[in-house]
């Protein structure tokens, strides 16, 4: 490396984390973007992109050519290194657990699957999913520099316990982190250490990965409501950061009472989000009884897009839509979002009424009444697995150079 190569890096050292922050959220798509969104000079953008080509995370294009109507020196366009590292991400759910290995860019590179009853000891389909992680691995030859987990519940911090997993057979407090942790190490996962198994709740990770690369990119708060197989979830992004409160447990909007004389909630209450606007709440409506196999949310879902001609479908549609509205009405007030992502069944309800939706929200919101707060269905397919991959990924972003280290 010549030596006014070696200054210039010193300089742009700090900058590596957010110059592949940038790259890997799609904000800066050339170096000229680059150089500006780091306010740093074009000599110091290019020392701090060839660093991370030199990385294999990046890929700088030797051959720039100016876009149609552009005037100015064309500049070097930045991509992520499709061939770079990945990391292992894995979501467990209520009918099985699904595993990828997720590359920058948010991108999956592969992906298996495991279905059946969850047991109750959450060792053992931590157990199989990593394995099949391991497996993935091995077909690729990919190398790996860290690994995530969402779960279908709170998860404290910074011990990592899933406090109630409520649809899940797991004992409360389930130490999921470091079982997680034992079963990368009892599978040879390369270069685990304490720093490398990050455990987080399924739909704080949604938020996150949607943010990053989906229907939230660009907001600045973001709010993010969602119903899987059982129950609402809630997550916030404030100033483009996760917020997940002072031990990991913020936004459990489930327990926003929406119908006070309505069901009972297993938090003690009636009436909740929770118990009120999720599948099994949306099947009862509509008067269908659950069926013995597959995800309630895949039921309801497919019920929604099939059916919806069917009066008592459609009425059961507009009852949850009410009051998920009434919900999110609520939240907006509270926190003043500038954009709200919905996902699982609440999407399918946004996509088949959006007007309701949003009549509903700007109806009972303050600020919904000053213009109108914007309401989209999460973009990614598997966002929650994405998200774990983001957490594993966060440590690289912070600072590149680790990637010399494991």
């Amino acid at each position: 490396m010549t030596q006014t190569r070696t200054t210039r890096l010193e300089r742009g050292r700090g900058a590596l984390g957010p110059a592949l922050e940038l790259v890997h959220t799609g904000r800066a798509p050339t170096r000229a973007v680059l150089t500006s969104e780091l306010g740093v000079t074009r000599a110091t953008a290019g020392a701090v992109a060839a660093e991370l080509e030199a990385l294999g995370l990046i890929i700088v294009d030797s051959r720039p050519t100016a876009s149609a109507g552009s005037q100015g020196r064309p500049s070097h366009r930045l991509f992520i290194d499709e061939r770079g590292p990945v990391v292992l991400a894995a979501q467990i759910h209520a009918d099985g657990f699904r595993v990828a290995l997720v590359g920058l860019g948010g991108r999956i590179v592969a992906t298996a699957t495991g279905c059946g009853t969850i047991p109750a000891d959450p060792a053992h389909v931590l157990a199989e999913a990593v394995a099949a992680g391991s497996g993935l691995l091995a077909e690729t030859g990919r190398r790996c520099l860290g690994a995530g987990l969402a779960v279908p519940s709170a998860v404290a911090e910074p011990d990592g316990e899933a406090l109630n997993p409520l649809h899940l057979a797991w004992p409360a407090g389930a130490p999921v982190r470091a079982l997680f942790l034992r079963a990368l190490s009892d599978a040879g996962i390369p270069g685990v250490t304490e720093a490398i198994g990050f455990t987080g709740n399924d739909v704080n990770l949604m938020a996150l990965a949607e943010h990053r690369h989906g229907a939230g990119r660009g907001a600045r708060d973001l709010l993010c409501v969602a119903s899987g197989h059982r129950g609402v979830g809630g997550a916030l992004v404030l100033d483009g950061r996760l917020h997940s409160g002072s031990s990991g447990l913020a936004l459990e909007v489930g327990h926003l009472t929406v119908h006070p004389e309505g069901a009972p909630c297993h938090c003690g209450s009636r009436g909740c989000l929770d118990v009120e606007a999720d599948p099994l709440a949306f099947l009862g409506a509509a008067g269908r009884a659950p069926g013995p196999e597959g995800s309630l949310l895949h039921q309801a879902a497919g019920l929604l897009r099939t059916e919806y001609a069917d009066p008592a479908v459609r009425a059961a549609a507009d009852l949850l839509i009410d009051r998920l509205g009434l919900g999110i009405a609520g939240l907006v007030n509270i926190l003043n979002p500038d954009r709200i992502i919905l996902g699982g069944l609440h999407r399918t309800l946004l996509e088949t009424d959006p007007e309701r939706l949003r009549a509903v929200v700007a109806d009972r919101s303050l600020w919904g009444r000053s213009g109108g707060v914007p309401i989209l269905p999460c973009s990614l397919d598997h966002n929650s697995l994405v998200g774990a991959a983001e957490l594993a990924w966060q440590p690289v972003l912070d600072d590149p150079l680790v990637v010399l280290e494991r």
